[in-house]
């Protein structure tokens, strides 16, 4: 189960003011015109984030999501991964992702994030994705975007995995104990490829949280999505 349309992200520490947040089309490298979501800080820190959603592409999870980061100072965009076959628009419970997701290549979706940080402006990049799009944004440390770090919740190691020996930048793998659509040992045999390929990342296991645990209707696991901002703000502190 990935984030649902009533979903919300955990709120964020001191949160800081919001100059612009919404909707917005975006054009790719080919010509596609894909949907996103976007937030502007009021006090920028030059820091730009690409959010790479679940398989449900930008549903509201992700526009509240883009909100925090952007109250921490991060000029950040929600991307959509479904502009070539489903063209423009907010997804809501009716869309049929099923029938799109085949169709996602993950060439395009670095062509769209190359896209949103374009737009964003300049400064060091990060990405943060989740689920399927966790996949994705470990696998952009692969990519020549020239990201300074990528950070996967709950991603599919897969994506990434294919593509170990070129990753040059530092991974965050922020991972559910109780998953239930990647197991602990698929996890173990990611890492492990990584430490083999002598690749930078950091890893933190919230053992028994489910897939999707970070969301403020979980309360049980509150301290979960706690240590999840913090080590994710810590993370984009220190490779900034």
């Amino acid at each position: 189960m990935c984030h649902s349309t009533d979903s919300r992200p955990p709120a964020l520490p001191n949160p800081g003011e919001i100059t612009r947040s919404g909707a917005l089309e975006l054009t790719s490298a080919d010509g596609t015109v894909f949907s996103a979501l976007e937030a502007i800080p009021a006090e920028p820190t030059g820091v730009r984030i690409v959010l790479l959603p679940d398989i449900r592409g930008t549903h509201p999870y992700y526009q509240a999501l883009a909100d925090r980061f952007a109250q921490a100072g991060f000029a950040t965009a929600a991307i959509d991964y479904y502009g070539r076959t489903a063209g423009v628009g907010v997804r809501d419970d009716d869309f049929e992702w099923r029938r799109h997701l085949p169709s996602v290549r993950p060439d395009d979706v670095a062509a769209d994030v190359e896209a949103a940080a374009a737009h964003l402006g300049e400064g060091p990049l990060f990405t943060v994705g989740f689920c399927f799009g966790g996949g994705q944004s470990w696998r952009l440390a692969a990519s020549d975007l020239g990201v300074n770090g990528v950070i996967g919740f709950y991603g599919l190691p897969q994506p990434a995995t294919e593509v170990v020996d070129n990753i040059s930048a530092p991974l965050l793998l922020l991972l559910a104990g109780a998953d239930v659509a990647t197991s602990p040992a698929e996890f173990d045999t990611f890492t492990a490829r990584l430490d083999q390929a002598g690749k930078p990342y950091e890893r933190q296991v919230y053992e028994g949280a489910p897939h999707s645990f970070f969301d403020a209707t979980y309360a049980e696991w509150q301290d979960a999505c706690d240590d999840a901002w913090s080590r994710t703000l810590a993370f984009i502190g220190k490779h900034r």
